[in-house]
């Protein structure tokens, strides 16, 4: 289906947080990509990070740093560490310990970077991982990580209406491995209907009757967890299915290799906190 909006796509300048994979290494396993026995090229996760980072800024982005820390070696998923709307912080409280010491990081940040409306929250949430923006409504999973309570707390935070979205599938842990917002000024996304409940697949295809139906391969390869600027989607390369309908659609998708920080459950996405306002 060729979207109406084909003539319109344009790319908005963007402004977002990473975190470089410094000390990046899978010793522990808290979702199903990551093992322990398999060893990580910390070398070649930097560079692949890199890549990702210079092609946002080849792109007219803007691309802040958060310090990397010993002993927490999931920093470079810097999605996790909180959302931003409209300038406005809700922080994360993580559902595992080996990731809590990074909540008060991200917090540490937005306060030293100017952002007056700093919240820590009360309830689970992993930033991101689990909260998506569109034009109409925050997008919000749960039954993995995020408390159905922080659905809530971000609605106070945010003043958007929140839709609360069920996954079922733990190889989709976070909503950012099973959907991706591809125009954030219309309601407009792409996601895996297999992630999620039957009611939560029913609301989906009611909310967004033009959305892009992702098959399995595709996601397995985890092409929904992608950052779209409107125009460009940056995407794992091996989410091969996933470039034809996006160009049918207008966007110019853009492959990125990070098959090393896969080994610890995410990819472009999640390596990519937005900063909206």
């Amino acid at each position: 289906m060729r979207n109406p909006r084909i003539a319109e796509r344009r790319a908005t300048p963007r402004r977002y947080l990473m975190c470089p994979p410094a000390h990046f290494k899978v010793t522990y396993s808290i979702n199903p990509w990551m093992d322990p026995a398999k060893p990580v090229d910390v070398p070649l996760a930097v560079a692949q990070w890199e890549d990702l980072r210079e092609k946002y800024r080849s792109l007219g982005h803007t691309v802040e740093e958060l310090a990397p820390r010993p002993g927490l070696p999931d920093m470079v998923f810097a999605a996790n560490g909180a959302t931003v709307v409209d300038g406005r912080v809700l922080g994360a409280r993580f559902a595992h310990p080996e990731r809590e010491p990074e909540a008060a990081l991200h917090l540490e940040w937005f306060r030293g970077h100017g952002y007056p409306d700093v919240r820590e929250p009360v309830h689970v949430n992993e930033g991101e991982g689990d909260f998506a923006v569109t034009a109409s409504w925050l997008l919000a999973g749960r039954g993995f990580r995020a408390s159905p309570l922080s659905h809530g707390e971000a609605q106070e935070v945010f003043g958007r209406p929140v839709i609360g979205l069920d996954l079922v599938d733990p190889r989709f842990y976070h909503l950012d491995t099973a959907l991706a917002v591809l125009d954030d000024t219309a309601d407009e996304v792409m996601y895996y209907p297999g992630a999620f409940s039957p009611g939560s697949r029913a609301v989906l295809a009611a909310l967004f009757p033009d959305a892009l139906v992702v098959d399995e391969p595709d996601a397995v390869a985890f092409g929904l967890n992608a950052v779209s600027d409107g125009l460009h989607v940056l995407l794992p390369q091996a989410a091969v299915g996933l470039f034809e309908p996006l160009r049918e659609r207008g966007f110019v998708p853009v492959g990125m290799d990070l098959g090393e920080l896969l080994k610890g459950g995410g990819s472009v996405k999640c390596c990519t906190l937005e900063l909206r306002g």
